[in-house]
């Protein structure tokens, strides 16, 4: 018969200080030695994105067992549908379906900014440790993030670019769930399993990642004008939405862009089959025709925040400007449509 785990209360993280890459600091509260000096503990994989197999031959060499005082691989579900899914499907049931062995559940509606208006807003620094703590996370974990298959790639992006925006070190997407299906590897289904909780230590959020309404606005006033910056901004959304033709899927939301966005829906990034990734030069081939450059500033937005790290994904494997000059606008259409006045003209559409 299958039981949900029973999740022991996590105790709070502890501080991280910024100036030590620690690896983490386990529950009895034993701080372990910096990155690096365990070179025989430290796995990893090649490349940001992860194959099914890779993943799968991984974790036969690093399987999340709770013993281990080793970095572990861990499978990280992050399973996500719209709240106007046509067939009400949710993450957790897909996750209950068919899953990874011994794969964790990342709940997209809960680990979030629940005190701001705006869907899906980064939690803080230690209610992101908490939730850690939770799913029994250590700092040197390597977590492979991983969608449902129905979606291929959808929110895992996000939750991925979540964990490295509070700073864990070793994260991946895996590129994709349905490919390991069809490729026969390994999963199981039913209730979850108890998990260990410990301490994850509190982290800082690093800013640098993350574009504010504020800083979007003043792109989208500079825009065209003589000696601005040049910070392009890519929307997610659909071209209905974006040219202002299709309603948003929130009721009381205006479509429509930003001034001088850039319109790359997140599916035309994916293998219309597989929805996996496509290859990098297939990716550099899309952003060029959209005319996107590479040494300007980036700003990947959507609706919520969550499609946006698709863009952000496929920027980072077509190695397509550099890292420092991307980021990912956390409140994105939602926030966008709800604060910029009308005298600004900040939302257009396409007659």
């Amino acid at each position: 018969m299958s039981i949900l785990a029973i999740l022991r209360p996590a105790r709070a993280g502890a501080s991280l200080p910024a100036s030590k890459p620690w690896n983490r600091i386990a529950s009895h509260g034993t701080a372990f030695a910096p990155i690096g000096t365990r070179s025989a503990a430290v796995r990893s994989f090649s490349n940001y994105l992860v194959t099914p197999k890779e993943l799968s031959e991984a974790l036969k060499k690093a399987p999340p067992s709770p013993i281990s005082s080793e970095p572990r691989v861990i499978p990280l579900c992050a399973s996500w549908f719209m709240p106007n899914d046509p067939q009400g499907r949710r993450g957790i049931d897909v996750f209950r379906e068919k899953r990874i062995p011994k794969a964790r559940f990342f709940d997209l509606d809960k680990v979030i900014d629940k005190r701001s208006p705006y869907p899906h807003m980064l939690p803080n620094a230690k209610n992101f440790a908490e939730s850690m703590s939770e799913l029994g996370i250590r700092f040197d974990d390597i977590v492979v993030v991983y969608d449902s298959k129905e979606l291929g790639i959808f929110s895992a992006p996000r939750v991925a670019w979540t964990l490295q925006t509070f700073g864990h070190p070793r994260v991946h997407v895996l590129n994709n769930f349905r490919l390991w299906i069809e490729q026969g590897l390994p999963t199981e289904s039913g209730n979850v399993w108890t998990v260990e909780c410990g301490t994850y230590p509190i982290p800082e959020m690093d800013e640098n990642k993350v574009a504010s309404f504020e800083e979007v606005r003043e792109a989208a006033l500079e825009h065209n004008k003589e000696g601005a910056e040049g910070i392009q901004i890519i929307d997610a959304r659909s071209p209905g939405r974006w040219t202002g033709k299709d309603p948003e899927p929130r009721p009381g939301l205006s479509s429509g862009h930003m001034p001088g966005s850039i319109n790359i829906p997140f599916d035309a990034v994916l293998d219309p089959e597989t929805k996996a990734f496509l290859p990098a030069d297939k990716l550099r081939e899309i952003f060029t025709k959209k005319g996107v450059d590479p040494e300007r500033p980036i700003i990947s937005s959507c609706g919520t925040g969550v499609t946006a790290c698709v863009i952000d994904t496929a920027l980072r494997e077509a190695q397509y400007g550099p890292a420092e000059k991307r980021k990912v606008y956390d409140g994105s259409w939602t926030e966008w449509a709800q604060r910029v006045k009308p005298t600004d003209s900040l939302i257009r559409k396409v007659e």
